[in-house]
């Protein structure tokens, strides 16, 4: 072992001779890049119209010759190797000089060398050759023609200056690979530590699951099987086992592990013959280097044993069990920390059964034991895997079986579907005689004489499946309509899509939705609204070919799915959708006409992917309502660009989303305070604050403004992402800003319609607030109009909740829709926003002077603050003068920027 150890360090030590021979940063770094050094060589010389290549720090070359094959043989020819090594020596053993250039036999040829230096030391040399062009020579003293027609050629000056810059391009790479070299070593160091600190954490983290089990109520075998497996799996040993000596030779295998492919150490378990590392009080520690007689090793070669940890397991004064952990695959040599860790997982070890037998025996009643499984909540029966003899069976295995065990079928029924080899597991089975579902869970044991048995626990879980079909039925269906809905119509769609391709068959897909729905909503309420999606949903569904195929997909529309089987009905289902709708529906006491229009696609002609087909079907459907409602419209690729565009805008959305909503950008825009800056000359307000406003900048569609992508993320359920998105970037900007220290912020963030009626629209207000420790007094929240006035017993409590927080409340746009001015005062906001068509002519117009006093006298009235949008001018500005106005935003003072910007016009400076 020893002679292996040395060999081994010797062979390290000359591999470590031989990478030192190319010694310096550059020499490094052209061993290991030695292909793109020769292209880097190779291009140089190209441009630079030079012959050269590269000798390292013993002359021997890093790289070809670059240049023409046939011109570099004619240039060694009067270039010899012996001229080359002097002028390699010259310039590589002298401390004053790193060039030298040295004339030819030939007027026009000369040989140069550059050495590259890290310090004091040569890290390569450069031989370089260059054939001029402008030459004047001395025929008296040159006996060889100048060389001509050679492809490099250069002039004096551009010579040296080749050199130079060969010389300084080379010396930046030097010091390059040299902060590369130390950033390594670095990055290694920092590994190491990260290591240890990951062991170290792997330590306490097993010791405490082992601690943990000091509470544990199972049994000492199940507890000593536990504590084996976390101590093995920390050590990441190949075996480990416990035993208890008897009659002081023999020993009995009370638990052993074995790590997943490694062979199983004990076939038998009693009546073993002890090691002799067992017996002891002491702990036994054998590393595979360990010197040991020849009857020790003997014994362990026979156990396949290469290194072990044996230590006894002391209750009251005497060794009750021994544990010992092994490796048996490859060397190991133990650590003091190894050691260490065994001796206190045996010392728990060791408290646990102390603790046990001051409770109660180790010896365990059978009677006991059936008392306590008669009473649990399951059926229990324990059967000889030899002979097939139910061996035990509880009170209720009795009750609730007591045919199949007359019957003895008890193994066909209960056990026939455990796989082979499988130890311990469960699985589902349906009684079909009886109409039950039971749950078997099943393991094998070893029962109390040795022989190994099968224990199978079985939980009636009828009612749980019955409930789950009905909870199923429910997720499927639309509650309102008792329709499918959109999950159930994706599921059916994408199996007639795959029968059509199995059966080479067609079926359809028709995306219907309602003319001015919101017409009969507003008019007539949302009571009526819903009736008549409920008529219209009994209406489609009896027509004949699509009657388990129709869906509503949220709102005021339909998807008809037209199956293979009836596809050839398509134009006749068609003709009664219309004539469905040709008819006024009664409602209210009178009759009304609601239109549709409606999106066809056919499958596989238009795609055979589930959530394309929808698209294109909502992509036909908008082509028809586009051309004026009240239509029928088949996709085609020839379809309106506009439509084309939606689809694309509605595909960068989603993608957009699954990219964590970062292609959105949340801009800022000022919100003054008072005292109002009336002059813009007054810089230092009370209270500074800003608006977020979100911007999509897509990284297929461009740079798009809220108009153009809002609306469509509410339709498809998207805003609420985005939204969030928006408000965590603001409180963490609150946050950064307000610890600055250079003023007190606060930031207002729009919420939607579909936001502010999520179920946890408090808790994620709640979650960025505390995740940024932020004063919530600081954000605003900013809701329309619409929504406060339409929804406003369902979110009253959704926003005094979001009030009892210390979020301030904002109403949006105010004045732009049709709200009673009871209706606001009903609702808990701080701050009332009035639109910015109101300050258009505010400079001149009576009217709209006289609604922001009204507004400003209505919010002291109950308690809000009046904010004024839209301000451009200073006319506009002067205005508001004695007004009551609190806040004022618009042009004037910003239009809406990036995040950087506005800090460092408004926070930082």
């Amino acid at each position: 072992m020893q002679e292996t150890i040395i060999e081994a360090e010797s062979i390290n030590a000359a591999a470590k001779g031989s990478s030192s021979t190319a010694s310096g940063a550059l020499g490094d770094f052209a061993l290991k890049n030695a292909e793109e050094m020769q292209r880097w060589q190779d291009d140089f010389c190209a441009m630079a119209g030079v012959y050269a290549y590269c000798l390292d720090n013993t002359g021997n070359p890093f790289t070809s010759f670059s240049g023409n094959p046939s011109e570099v043989d004619i240039i060694k020819k009067y270039v010899t190797d012996a001229r080359i090594k002097e002028i390699f020596r010259r310039v590589s053993e002298s401390d004053l000089e790193d060039q030298a250039v040295e004339l030819t036999e030939v007027p026009n040829l000369k040989l140069a060398a550059v050495a590259v230096k890290d310090g004091q030391r040569t890290s390569a040399v450069w031989i370089v050759c260059g054939i001029f062009s402008d030459y004047d020579y001395d025929k008296e003293y040159f006996h060889l023609p100048p060389i001509d027609s050679f492809g490099y050629k250069t002039t004096e000056t551009k010579f040296y200056r080749t050199l130079d810059l060969l010389r300084e391009t080379l010396n930046i790479l030097i010091n390059i690979e040299t902060s590369r070299s130390q950033a390594v070593a670095i990055s290694e160091e920092s590994k190491q530590q990260e290591l240890e600190m990951t062991n170290s954490f792997r330590r306490a983290e097993t010791m405490t699951e082992i601690v943990s089990l000091l509470d544990s109520d199972d049994g000492i075998e199940e507890i000593m099987s536990d504590v084996l497996k976390k101590l093995c799996a920390y050590l990441e040993v190949s075996n480990g086992f416990t035993c208890k000596e008897h009659h002081n030779t023999l020993m009995d295998i009370v638990v052993q592990w074995t790590a997943p492919g490694a062979k199983k150490m004990f076939t038998e378990t009693t009546d073993q013959d002890l090691c002799w590392f067992m017996g002891s009080e002491k702990a036994v520690v054998v590393s595979s280097d360990t010197q040991m007689n020849a009857g020790e090793r003997e014994q362990l070669d026979e156990l396949g044993i290469k290194a072990l940890v044996s230590m006894p397991v002391i209750v009251n004064d005497s060794a009750l069990f021994y544990v010992c952990v092994t490796e048996n695959n490859e060397s190991r040599i133990w650590s003091i920390d190894d050691v260490k860790f065994v001796n206190d997982a045996i010392k728990v070890l060791q408290s646990i059964i102390t603790k046990r037998l001051q409770k109660n025996s180790l010896a365990s009643s059978f009677a006991s034991l059936e008392a306590v499984l008669d009473n649990v909540g399951s059926s229990i029966y324990v059967r000889d895997i030899g002979t097939g003899v139910i061996l035990f069976a509880n009170r209720s295995f009795k009750k609730n079986f007591s045919r199949e065990l007359s019957e003895n079928s008890i193994a066909e029924l209960f056990e026939s579907n455990i796989p082979p080899r499988s130890r311990s597991g469960n699985y589902e089975i349906h009684h079909k005689d009886r109409e039950k579902w039971y749950d078997v869970y099943y393991t094998r044991i070893k029962w109390v004489d040795g022989r190994p048995v099968s224990l199978c626990a079985i939980y009636d879980i009828t009612e749980k499946k019955l409930y789950q079909r009905r909870i199923e039925q429910q997720a499927y269906t639309d509650f309102l309509t008792g329709l499918y809905n959109r999950m159930c119509c994706e599921k059916d769609l994408a199996r007639y899509v795959d029968e059509a391709h199995q059966k080479g068959t067609h079926g359809a897909l028709m995306y219907l939705d309602l003319d001015d729905f919101k017409h009969i909503n507003d008019s007539l309420g949302h009571q009526y609204g819903d009736v008549l999606l409920q008529d219209i949903s009994k209406a489609i569904s009896r027509i004949d070919g699509i009657t388990n195929s129709c869906y509503r997909m949220g709102g005021d529309e339909f998807v008809i799915i037209v199956p293979p089987q009836s596809f050839e009905l398509l134009e006749t289902i068609i003709e009664q959708i219309k004539n469905t709708f040709a008819t006024p529906w009664y409602l209210k006491d009178s009759d009304y006409y609601c239109t549709m229009s409606m999106g066809i696609v056919k499958f596989p002609d238009h795609g055979d992917n589930v959530s394309e087909l929808i698209r294109k079907s909502d992509v036909a459907m908008y082509e028809a309502k586009k051309s004026g409602k009240n239509r029928i419209a088949e996709y085609s690729d020839n379809i309106d660009s506009s439509s084309v565009h939606r689809l694309d805008l509605e595909k960068s959305m989603y993608d957009a989303i699954k990219k964590s909503c970062s292609e959105f950008e949340v801009f800022f825009q000022p919100v003054i305070s008072e005292p109002i800056d009336f002059n813009r000359g007054v810089k230092q307000y009370k209270h500074l604050g800003a608006e977020a406003l979100v911007r999509w900048n897509s990284s297929k569609l461009g740079f798009l403004n809220p108009d153009e992508f809002v609306p469509l993320a509410e339709y498809l359920g998207l805003i609420t992402p985005i939204g969030n998105h928006v408000l965590k970037k603001a409180c963490e900007c609150l946050r950064m800003w307000n610890e600055a220290g250079t003023g007190e912020y606060s930031v207002s963030v729009n919420l939607s319609v579909v936001q502010i009626m999520q179920n946890d629209i408090v808790d994620v207000i709640k979650k960025n607030i505390e995740d940024n420790n932020i004063n919530p007094h600081n954000l605003v929240l900013e809701l329309t109009e619409r929504l406060a006035i339409n929804d406003l017993a369902r979110t009253k409590q959704t926003l005094l909740d979001i009030k009892a927080l210390g979020v301030r409340l904002a109403l949006d746009d105010f004045g732009t829709g049709y709200s009673a001015l009871s209706s606001i005062r009903a609702l808990p906001f701080d701050i009332i926003k009035v639109d910015q068509n109101f300050v258009k002519d505010l400079a001149e117009d009576d009217y709209s002077q006289a609604f922001i006093r009204m507004m400003a006298q209505l919010g002291g009235a109950i308690g809000a603050d009046i904010c004024v949008e839209g301000i451009e001018t200073q006319a506009q500005l002067d205005a508001l003068k004695g007004m009551g106005v609190k806040y004022v935003q618009g042009f004037y003072y910003d239009k809406p920027m990036r995040r950087a910007a506005f800090e460092e016009k408004y926070v930082y400076n």
